[in-house]
């Protein structure tokens, strides 16, 4: 279709050209003393139109001739430029390939390319970033390499090109490398000081927030590490249940780090209500401050809430837990000479009538019992306990109180049967 449209117009301009021409019977006149030239007007026009033309050539090409020196300069700077890139794209290349050595090579091979522009007073519009990823690409292969004086030479340099205005916005990128990097040294305090450099925008980062959790988990610092998963947890960066598992976990580690009574209910407040009524994290406390002497009523109001959801969903808590915590509430009953309070021994009453089948629940109201010095009581729960229970540990003492309410009867014959008993338990576990 061009085609057509330019030949159509060149032929538009053929015929105006010959009508013009075909009929033109105009002259000029040229005066030249004591000569006259009469030359025919189309000769004229076609003679300044080829002067045109000719003048015209002729300075192109004398342009042509004088940007040659110019023009070879751009082609030097054009075949730098595409080697410096070739050599960044090997090196990348080679790094993902596991070619760890040449890709350090071809990351050096950039700096050096580089320099030699800069020398020769040619640069890149992104010098900077580019001598930034170099140096980083090079230290990322050291670290592979674990070499790791030169990882950190080059990340150094790396660090000095960031605080150029074209290659600022590496900066960030940088620093998280050094942390990263850091943390397999396994040095969290140096991961941690990495981490501190980064702008405010850049330490909200999933990623950065990810690095803080894996250094405050490699120092040992439960409670950071709790509030930073919780963090990550929000943002979705782990899973519900993920979440929930390694919550529950730190918890427990922060409060296995308290070592007296005090430090323990600090702990314990710096727990958000969720933790708190994971049935793990509450028994883990409870089971910590009766072991550091601590207020037994305490401990059991920090139980209750997981108590009253096993009441409720028998399911809710495995049969292992169910044991640890029955053995919890029975170690608070027995501090110190602890007597249990009236609503606890309701509460107890009530599970066990509500579950007449559970055998956990009526070893504790036998326990309790006990301790409240009813002996009938106690001796039939606990004997209907035995018959049901799995667990050797809780058969044991259940038939050690057994024995000890026997003797109190002076009834030898059925308390020795019973330390028997207790021991076959005890050598079953």
């Amino acid at each position: 279709m061009r085609a057509a449209i330019w030949l159509m117009g060149l032929f538009a301009v053929a015929v105006a050209a010959a009508l013009f021409a075909g009929s033109n019977p105009g002259t000029v006149t040229l005066y030249w003393p004591p000569y006259r030239v009469d030359v025919s007007l189309n000769l004229v026009l076609l003679v300044l139109l080829l002067s045109f033309m000719v003048l015209h050539l002729a300075l192109r090409a004398t342009s042509a001739m004088f940007s040659i020196p110019e023009r070879a300069r751009s082609w030097r700077l054009q075949q730098r430029e595409r080697a410096i890139y070739a050599s960044l794209l090997e090196s990348l290349a080679h790094l993902v390939g596991g070619r760890f050595i040449r890709a350090r090579k071809s990351a050096e091979q950039v700096v050096m390319l580089e320099e030699s522009m800069a020398r020769s007073d040619e640069s890149l519009p992104h010098a900077g970033q580019l001598r930034a990823l170099s140096h980083l690409l090079a230290a990322e292969s050291a670290h592979a390499l674990q070499d790791r004086n030169l990882r950190d030479s080059h990340l150094q340099s790396a660090l000095q090109q960031t605080q150029l205005r074209d290659a600022a916005d590496i900066r960030d990128g940088v620093q998280m490398r050094g942390a990263r990097w850091a943390f397999d040294d396994r040095d969290a305090a140096k991961s941690s000081e990495w981490l501190e450099q980064l702008s405010s925008g850049a330490a909200r980062r999933t990623v950065a927030l990810r690095l803080r959790f894996k250094a405050a988990r490699l120092s040992g610092n439960s409670l950071q590490a709790l509030e930073l998963a919780r963090l990550l947890t929000k943002h979705r960066a782990f899973s519900e249940s993920a979440g929930k598992s390694i919550a529950r976990g730190l918890a427990i580690e922060y409060i296995n780090t308290s070592h007296d009574p005090v430090q323990i209910q600090n702990a314990w407040e710096s727990l958000d209500d969720q933790e708190r009524r994971m049935p793990d994290v509450a028994m883990q406390a409870a089971q910590r401050l009766l072991s550091l002497g601590g207020d037994p009523s305490l401990s059991r109001e920090w139980l209750l809430p997981v108590w009253e959801e096993f009441v409720q969903r028998p399911e809710s808590l495995s049969t292992s837990q169910r044991v640890r915590l029955v053995r919890i509430l029975e170690s608070g009953f027995g501090a110190q000479g602890e007597v249990p309070e009236n609503k606890w021994l309701a509460r107890i009453e009530a599970a066990q009538m509500a579950n007449p089948r559970d055998a956990v629940l009526q070893y504790l109201a036998g326990v309790v019992c006990a301790r409240l010095s009813l002996w009938g009581k106690a001796q039939q729960l606990l004997r209907q306990a035995l018959s049901m229970l799995q667990d050797s540990a809780l058969k044991r003492d259940a038939w050690r109180a057994l024995a000890v309410m026997a003797e109190q009867r002076q009834d030898m014959q059925a308390a020795t049967h019973a330390y028997q008993q207790a021991l076959a338990e005890a050598v079953k576990g």
